[in-house]
């Protein structure tokens, strides 16, 4: 027969055991040991490298997002603070600092070009295109290395947020911080026009009204008062006009990408005066053979390229006027009256017709105005036309000739010159004008 043990023997029974199973108590002699402390450094060291590793990250990514953030402008003054709530442990700002540290890795790639071509093209926004379709497209036209980087970049610095759509011309040598900037601001939608040699200003108005450009009569009303253009004294060669004078005859032929809808008359001038100052000048309006300068040269020109037809000529038609301004031509002609066609045209223009035509010659004297030079010796008031700048040159350095007076042939737009009204009439008689 066995006998159970009582309460206080299983007590005893139990605790005996747990002595037995029961790790010695840990003393500081027991860490003292070479083998326990080095274990124990080395943890001790590997928990505070990974701290100092995550305190390094957050302090790099906070300060260039800092510096990101007080960099762009503050929409609303007063109002809104761009660094409240920055450094909260927000699922935001977490991948603030992500995306921010990743940039960070790749700084230097931002500066990579992807072309040696300096020369601008254009590229157009759509609107509501996302920010990665425009990066992507970047990448495909040739302006940026890495369409991933470009997007990256603008995400943390915030610039996506105000890249706008419009056009906008950009170049392979640009990097992808001056591309993201250039993004920041569209240009004017913009259309080509072409202006011709010895147009008048009421047919460069039609012609930029059909470009959708500028209005007819706002273009005109500044140009018919130029000192009320913010741009008037800005060049040099406008200053002699007389007070009631306009832009007649400066508005240079040529062809121009101008803003469609243009939101004032001087973004639609100033390219026409740009380049006079640059194919003229004020350097061109003085010191030729011709003896005449400033607005009278301006004046002569733009009789002479709406006479001229073939540019050979237009040094020939430009003696005979200066002949006759000059005198020389008196005795034939009665006076130093030029008895230029285009002068009285431009007098009797009208819409649809602004290069009036007589059915008879002898109607040009018919026509009363201060442009009639049958009737007004000397120059008109003021340039007909805008004359190209073989026109002025001709004017300025014309050539050396005794002649009074030229005909049309009718042969391509040829003339035939004269140096008495004898020559001239026989002139008149051989090709069908009497």
């Amino acid at each position: 027969m066995t006998l159970k043990p009582t309460v206080d023997e299983r007590r005893q029974l139990v605790l005996a055991r747990r002595a037995v199973h029961q790790p010695p108590p840990f003393t500081w002699r027991q860490l003292a040991q070479p083998e326990q402390l080095v274990t124990t450094l080395v943890r001790l060291g590997f928990l505070l490298l990974v701290l100092g590793v995550l305190a390094g990250l957050w302090v790099v990514s906070s300060a260039h997002l800092t510096e990101q953030f007080l960099g762009a402008p503050i929409e609303t003054a007063g109002l809104i603070d761009p660094t409240r709530g920055q450094r909260a442990l927000t699922p935001e700002n977490i991948e603030r600092q992500v995306l921010a540290f990743s940039l960070r890795l790749r700084e230097s790639d931002l500066n990579l070009v992807r072309g040696t071509n300096p020369l601008p093209r254009p590229f157009v926004i759509n609107p509501g295109e996302p920010a990665r379709f425009i990066a992507a497209r970047l990448a495909s036209e040739g302006f940026i290395v890495d369409a991933d980087l470009f997007n990256l970049y603008i995400r943390v610095t915030g610039l996506e947020r105000h890249i706008e759509a419009g056009n906008f011309m950009l170049a392979e040598t640009m990097t992808i911080p001056e591309i993201a900037e250039a993004l920041q601001t569209a240009l004017f939608e913009e259309d080509l026009v072409t202006i011709p040699e010895g147009f008048r200003a009421e047919e460069i108005a039609e012609r930029l009204a059909e470009k959708n450009i500028i209005e007819p009569d706002r273009f005109l009303a500044a140009v018919r008062n130029p000192r009320s253009l913010s741009i008037f004294e800005d060049y040099d060669f406008l200053q002699e006009l007389p007070p009631d004078a306009g832009l007649e005859g400066y508005l240079f032929p040529d062809t121009y990408r101008l803003p469609v809808l243009a939101g004032s008359p001087e973004l639609v001038i100033a390219p026409f005066l740009d380049n006079f100052a640059a194919k003229v000048g004020s350097d061109g309006l003085v010191g030729g053979a011709s003896g005449i300068s400033g607005r009278s040269l301006v004046t002569l020109a733009s009789i002479v390229e709406r006479e001229a037809v073939m540019a050979d000529e237009r040094p020939l038609i430009a003696s005979v006027y200066l002949n006759r301004l000059n005198g020389a031509c008196t005795a034939d002609v009665g006076g130093n009256y030029l008895q230029a066609d285009p002068t009285v045209q431009y007098a009797r223009g009208t819409v649809g017709n602004w290069w009036w035509k007589p059915q008879r010659i002898e109607e040009y004297a018919t026509v009363i105005s201060p442009y009639n030079t049958y009737l007004n010796p000397g120059l008109p008031p003021g340039p007909i036309a805008s004359p190209g700048l073989s026109a002025v040159e001709a004017t300025r350095n014309p050539a050396t000739t005794a002649y009074c007076f030229f005909v049309a042939t009718g042969d391509d737009g040829r003339h035939v010159f004269a140096q008495t009204l004898a020559e001239h009439q026989q002139n008149l008689q051989m090709y069908g004008y009497q």
